[in-house]
């Protein structure tokens, strides 16, 4: 993730003097690290998580650090949320007896180590400590985690939804939505209504050039020292998946036959298959909205023994997933270069 401020600064909106960004045509960058730091300081201190149950008083105190860095562009009216942050919070919990006597006292904390907008699909990491590591103190924790770590991560994917829809931006987007148009004068009013009809034919022709409206295709060409065949049988057999990508796969050679990689973020199915040399699958991101399924067609030539090339097409790749986050085709074109194609290279050793 591109850390805030330090974009192409020809994308980057330079103060006008009448400080306006026409349409939001340009990048305009919000950093949004005080805005999240208010925003968990205001959802996690002060939450009861037990107030008796089980003769056990929990509840969370402070947030004590929210690091890293979060930022919104907004181009052309689209929000692209960006964050890559942790936090700790701190906690307290009361075990009483029956007659409602302290039994103990502890403090304990809730550390958060990896909050991001590439993993905005999934429930991060929580680590739940105690001071006291005694029988009461781990009965405490306990509790912590079976009810305290549930709401903890509701307030993150609170946060992940805030993102996606602005942030501290919303409002302004709101604002600018909603505001009367007015002009000084003719002249003004007519060199708006020729920007306007500028940007407007901009945008129709990118939505001609980007094809099926909300959807992108990914492209690329790879090369490997290896004969295609080899390329082939790694890329539909379950264990080598495993091993280049360290996680769970299924994969089924037959046509019409189920597929499951990265353990089950990616599902799908073959459907055409020719030895060394096609593959067409159907793929679908469980992050992406339901309904959506993507078309993956993997070409193999092989020039001359010992030398691939693999052509792929991904085609109808949504440019946001459920959450609203504008960053799927960045993210599954990264995904195809680093995770898959460059692994197979440093595992088995195809590099060029």
């Amino acid at each position: 993730m591109a850390k805030y401020g330090e974009g192409d600064k020809r994308w980057i909106v330079e103060e006008r003097p009448d400080g306006a960004n026409v349409h939001n045509w340009h990048w305009a960058e919000t950093d949004c690290l005080p805005w999240s730091k208010t925003f968990f300081t205001n959802s996690l201190s002060n939450l009861t998580i037990l107030d008796g149950e089980g003769n056990l008083h929990i509840k969370t105190k402070n947030v004590e650090k929210v690091d890293g860095e979060a930022y919104v562009n907004v181009r052309k009216g689209k929000i692209i949320p960006g964050y890559e942050i942790s936090l700790s919070l701190s906690w307290e919990g009361e075990a009483k007896d029956g007659e409602g006597k302290t039994l103990l006292k502890v403090d304990g904390s809730v550390e958060i180590p990896y909050i991001s907008d590439e993993n905005a699909d999934e429930d991060p990491e929580v680590k739940v400590t105690v001071k006291d590591e005694g029988p009461i103190g781990k009965t405490l924790k306990h509790a912590m985690l079976t009810k305290g770590k549930p709401l903890v991560l509701q307030k993150v994917k609170d946060y992940v939804q805030s993102m996606a829809k602005g942030g501290p931006a919303k409002d302004e987007l709101e604002t600018k939505k909603l505001a009367p148009k007015t002009s000084n004068n003719n002249s003004n009013s007519a060199g708006v209504s020729k920007e306007k009809i500028v940007v407007e034919k901009e945008m129709k022709k990118e939505g001609k050039k980007a094809g099926k409206k909300g959807f992108k295709t990914i492209t690329m060409t790879e090369k490997f020292n290896c004969r295609a065949k080899d390329m082939y049988e790694i890329l539909m057999d379950e264990n080598r998946w495993k091993g280049f990508t360290q996680s769970n796969t299924r994969i089924s050679k037959e046509v019409g036959g189920q597929i499951s990689i990265f353990d089950g973020s990616v599902t799908g199915s073959n459907l055409e298959l020719q030895e060394a040399k096609l593959i067409v699958q159907r793929w679908r991101f469980g992050s992406w909205p339901d309904g959506i399924d993507s078309t993956v067609r993997l070409v193999f030539d092989e020039p001359e023994p010992g030398f691939t090339i693999i052509k792929l097409t991904h085609t109808d790749v949504p440019e946001e997933d459920r959450y609203g986050n504008a960053t799927v085709v960045e993210n599954t074109e990264r995904g195809w270069r680093d995770l898959i194609f460059n692994r197979i290279r440093a595992v088995f050793g195809f590099g060029i």
